[in-house]
C-alpha cells in the first residue's frame, strides 16, 4: 500500500500566501541538502528568470552549517507563475548564515522566499535581507522563522524586509517569526511596504530624466540592499540584471 502526499493549504503557516492551487504532489518531494564543513564558506546563487523558468519553480534547500562555517544564499525570483525558494538552515557554534533575496513581477504571479533558521549552538549569527517589487496583480512574500534553542547564547540574528508596490492591485507580505529560548541574544526584524518616492522622481524629472529611467534607478537602489553582502561583483551584476530585465519589460 502506497501513501499519498497531502498538498499544503493556506491554513499551513509556511504556505499562508502561496499559490497552493498550482501545486502538484511532485513539486514537494525534492529537497537538496548542503553541508558546510567547519571553518568553510559556501555560496549559492539562485536565479529564476524567463530564460530558465517553468510555470512552477520550487527550490528547496536544507543546509547544515558546522562550527565557524559560513553559508551565503543570494537569489532573484523574476519568473514563473508561482515560484518559491525555501531554505531550512541549522547553525553550529559561531556559524553564520547570510540571505539576500529579491522578488519582482506583475500579472497574477506569486513569488516568495520562505526560511527557517535554527540557531542550534552558541555564538551563531544570521542576517536575512529581502526586497520585493511588484505591479499588476503580482505578489511577493517573505516568511522567515528564527529559532534559538535554550543553550544558544550570544546569538545575533536579523531579518529585514521591504516591499515596493509600483501599481495598485499588487501586494507584498512579510511574516517574521521568532522563537527564542535563550536569554543572552540579539534578534531583530523589520518590515515596511511603500511606493516610489515621488519627491525623488520629481527631482530626477527636473534634471531631464524620463519617468521610465527614474523609476528604474529608484528600483535599482531599492533592491540593491539585498546584495550588499555579496562580494562577488560578477554575481551581483548577474542578479541585478535579472531583476531589472523583468522591470524593463514592464516599463
Amino acid at each position: 500500500m502506497t501513501g499519498t502526499l497531502d498538498l499544503p493549504t493556506r491554513k499551513d503557516e509556511a504556505w499562508r500566501y502561496a499559490a497552493v492551487e498550482k501545486l502538484r504532489a511532485e513539486d514537494l518531494t525534492d529537497w537538496r541538502t548542503l553541508d558546510v564543513a567547519a571553518g568553510e564558506t559556501m555560496r549559492e546563487i539562485l536565479v529564476v528568470s524567463d530564460e530558465n523558468a517553468s510555470e512552477i519553480e520550487m527550490h528547496r534547500l536544507r543546509v547544515n552549517v558546522a562550527e565557524g562555517a559560513r553559508c551565503e544564499i543570494f537569489g532573484v525570483i523574476a519568473s514563473a507563475d508561482y515560484a518559491r525558494v525555501e531554505v531550512e538552515v541549522t547553525l553550529g557554534r559561531g556559524a553564520h548564515f547570510e540571505l539576500g533575496g529579491i522578488t519582482v513581477g506583475g500579472r497574477d504571479t506569486v513569488r516568495e522566499f520562505v526560511t527557517r533558521v535554527v540557531h542550534a549552538e552558541p555564538e551563531g549569527t544570521s542576517n536575512q535581507t529581502v526586497r520585493s517589487v511588484h505591479w499588476g496583480q503580482g505578489t511577493g512574500n517573505f516568511l522567515g522563522s528564527i529559532d534559538v534553542v535554550r543553550h544558544a547564547q550570544k546569538t545575533d540574528a536579523a531579518q529585514d524586509f521591504k516591499g515596493l508596490l509600483l501599481e495598485k492591485g499588487a501586494s507584498v507580505n512579510a511574516v517574521p517569526q521568532l522563537e527564542i529560548f535563550a536569554d543572552d541574544v540579539k534578534c531583530a526584524h523589520g518590515a515596511t511596504v511603500g511606493q516610489l518616492d515621488e519627491a525623488a522622481r520629481f527631482y530626477m524629472a527636473a534634471r531631464g530624466l524620463t519617468p521610465e529611467l527614474s523609476r528604474r534607478l529608484l528600483v535599482q537602489a531599492f533592491i540593491g540592499d539585498a546584495l550588499v553582502g555579496l562580494e562577488d561583483e560578477d554575481a551581483q551584476e548577474r542578479l541585478m540584471r535579472a531583476a531589472l530585465d523583468k522591470l524593463d519589460k514592464h516599463l
